[in-house]
């Protein structure tokens, strides 16, 4: 500060100083002629700055001006994500630092932008205090470390900057669990088997690929497609023996996500069955062959083993074997008594099916009887006795030995009822004057075979 002609001396007092950045004036006291501040800008641009003297007792009051251009202060970003690595689907948090570079200084604000190199999208998000934060989950692994961008926008008195940084992937560890429906199952009975994959924490998302089922019994493995999550196939366990069942199910893994196993048991009960007997021709007769068939059947396949028949007639049973689920025997009933008979067909079972009975009725019928009478001598004389002999025998499809009685008859002679010996009745008659005689044999039935009547002509000369 100088004294203008003729004035001369050195100006005492103060100036104040005006920055024309927004920021409040400062006064400073001369010294020898001069004041001196200093001032930090706070915002770029060509900025007015004005010094007014004040004035003192000797000095009037002045004034100068000049301008000052501030440039935006460069800056720096860094960039870092944590944690690092990650397994597909954690979630990342990625930090970007910005700060001026001197002789700049303050704290920047404004906007970073992130890149995340995975073909997402960017993601802005705002400075505070220097700081933008943001989180991003990488849904797939990958073989070479994804690049990291963080981009600041700049502001009004901060230039734009970035920095970089990578963020290493790994594949999410699994689980893998494994189930069958209906469990227990019976042999031959279609079984659902269903494994569910899923990601393990901190890994996040829905593994995709195949899983491999193994059953346990001996058959070859099968292979499924996962859809969400989930995969099935069908399994028919064909026998019991061996169960419980280990049953493993082993997913494949992806490129995000690892292998896992998973395991279970699954139980193969015998299987239930259903006997059923039926008999032909029914109703038979007493002597006629009787065929009896019984039926051994399962949801789960075909049953075999043997069948016993037990005919209800105090006769021994019998067995036979089965043969595409059906075995049969043949059976004589050779009395009424006790009809309808209980006919019963059991199941005895085997390893996987389960034992089972059926029960019917036979009803049994008299069979049908001829009857033929002879007469010897014949032709008699008026002086002969003659010998009346009934033979009974069973009409098809009876058979069997006839018991019981024959009445045996001439006319004018009083008729005899004689016993049956082997099918056959005898009796003597005396003898008769000349003529023709009609001589009869009636059968008088049995509890097993119906009555019948012979005829025969009989002349006495």
């Amino acid at each position: 500060m100088a004294s203008v002609a003729p004035g001369t001396g050195t100006p005492t007092g103060t100036v104040t100083f005006a920055f024309g950045d927004g920021s409040p004036s400062v006064t400073a006291p001369l010294a020898g002629g001069q004041a001196t501040v200093t001032h930090t800008s706070t915002a770029s641009g060509p900025s007015p700055l004005t010094a007014t003297y004040n004035g003192d007792a000797d000095y009037t009051p002045s004034n100068n001006s000049n301008t000052q251009t501030v440039n935006k202060a460069t800056t720096t970003t860094a960039l870092v994500s944590s944690p690092d690595p990650t397994v597909a689907g954690q979630s990342v948090t990625l930090t970007a630092t910005v700060a001026a570079v001197a002789p700049g200084a303050g704290t920047p604000t404004g906007t970073v932008t992130f890149s995340f190199g995975d073909g997402t999208g960017s993601t802005t998000a705002t400075l505070n205090g220097g700081i933008a934060t943001v989180t991003h989950t990488y849904t797939a692994a990958s073989a070479t470390a994804y690049p990291l961008t963080a981009t600041y926008n700049g502001g009004t008195n901060f230039t734009t900057s970035s920095g970089s940084d990578t963020q290493t992937v790994n594949k999410a560890a699994t689980a893998t669990a494994v189930s069958s429906t209906p469990d227990p199952s019976a042999a031959g009975q279609e079984v659902t088997v269903t494994a569910a994959v899923s990601a393990l924490a901190p890994g996040a998302g829905t593994p995709t690929g195949t899983v491999t089922f193994s059953f346990g019994d001996g058959t070859g493995s099968a292979t499924a497609t996962l859809a969400g999550g989930i995969a099935t196939v069908t399994h028919t366990y064909t026998t019991k023996t061996g169960s419980p069942f280990p049953l493993t199910a082993t997913y494949n893994g992806d490129a995000s996500f690892t292998t896992s196993n998973g395991a279970a048991t699954h139980t193969v009960n015998q299987n239930l069955t259903t006997t059923t007997v039926t008999s032909s021709p029914d109703p038979s007769v007493a002597g006629q062959s009787v065929t009896l068939r019984a039926t051994v059947s399962s949801v789960g396949g075909v049953p075999n083993g043997k069948v016993t028949f037990s005919f209800g007639d105090g006769t021994s049973s019998v067995a036979a074997s089965l043969s595409g689920g059906v075995a049969t025997v043949t059976h004589t009933y050779t009395t009424t008594t006790g009809s309808p008979f209980t006919v019963t067909a059991t199941y005895g079972g085997e390893l996987s099916y389960a034992a089972s009975s059926g029960t019917d009725t036979q009803t049994v019928n008299k069979a049908a009887t001829l009857t033929t009478v002879v007469a010897a001598p014949n032709p008699a004389t008026t002086g002969d006795r003659v010998t009346l002999t009934a033979t009974v025998t069973p009409v098809a499809p009876g058979a069997g030995t006839p018991s019981g009685t024959v009445t045996l008859a001439i006319p004018g002679r009083t008729p005899q009822t004689v016993a049956l010996v082997n099918g056959k009745a005898s009796a003597s008659f005396n003898p008769l004057p000349k003529g023709i005689y009609t001589v009869t044999g009636n059968y008088n039935g049995d509890v097993s075979f119906a009555g019948s009547t012979g005829l025969t002509l009989l002349t006495v000369a």
